[in-house]
């Protein structure tokens, strides 16, 4: 004689009521949510792409960018003669072997010295390999640099590109500590028209890539000990 299996399978399961939508409850959820969604939508590279100096920062530039927001980072230092522009990112990702310059924080320092800033007005901060979190990385050597040579100063404006802003300034924020003012003088992507940026390519890798590399940044990060401020 076959057994069989009682209906709560020996206790390890019960039967619950789940309660659902219908087809006229979906329809009001759409129209009470669906605008918040299509706004959000619209304007996700807008969140993204903060622009949020703060006074008397000190200029830090990501050594990776383009030429044109290397001269954004040229002109707003030549405004502030009486500091440095620091410029930083790590190991070149291709060509490396035929170039002298090994890092981005090098190449981006050279590019500046032949857009007419001076030696003393340039310093290059290379920051070394990592396989994840380059951005945080980058700024645990900028901050390191910085106690090894005066202290670390009060106010950082960092200088960087479209969506990656936000992100770049939270792993800075992080990196530099509570204590510390992180602002940011972003630079609009000449890649994609950031108000419809959903119309091109370029456009939605980039917006899409950096919200979920911003929610990773946000929820699932968590720097190792030797690296905290």
């Amino acid at each position: 004689m076959s057994s069989t299996v009682s209906p709560q399978f020996w206790g390890l399961l019960r039967r619950r009521t789940c309660w659902l939508p219908t087809l006229r409850g979906w329809l009001l959820l759409l129209l009470l949510f669906g605008p918040l969604l299509v706004f959000g939508f619209r304007n996700a590279d807008a969140f993204l792409a903060v622009n949020d100096p703060v006074p008397n920062g000190v200029l830090v530039v990501e050594g990776w960018s383009p030429d044109y927001a290397l001269e954004t980072a040229r002109s707003d230092a030549q405004r502030n003669p009486d500091h440095k522009l620091y410029v930083i990112g790590g190991p070149l990702e291709q060509g490396a072997p035929l170039s002298e310059y090994k890092t981005y924080a090098e190449l981006g320092a050279a590019t500046l010295r032949q857009m007419g800033m001076s030696n003393d007005a340039v310093q290059a901060v290379p920051a070394p390999y990592v396989r994840k979190d380059r951005t945080y990385a980058a700024a645990v050597a900028l901050r390191d640099w910085f106690r090894q040579h005066g202290g670390v100063p009060q106010a950082v404006n960092l200088i960087s590109m479209g969506a990656h802003a936000r992100r770049s300034r939270l792993m800075f924020e992080e990196a530099f500590g509570s204590g510390r003012r992180v602002g940011i003088i972003n630079v609009a992507d000449r890649d994609y028209d950031s108000r419809q940026w959903w119309k091109s390519s370029q456009g939605v890798r980039s917006v899409l890539d950096e919200l979920i590399a911003y929610g990773y940044a946000r929820f699932l990060f968590f720097p190792s000990a030797e690296q905290r401020p």
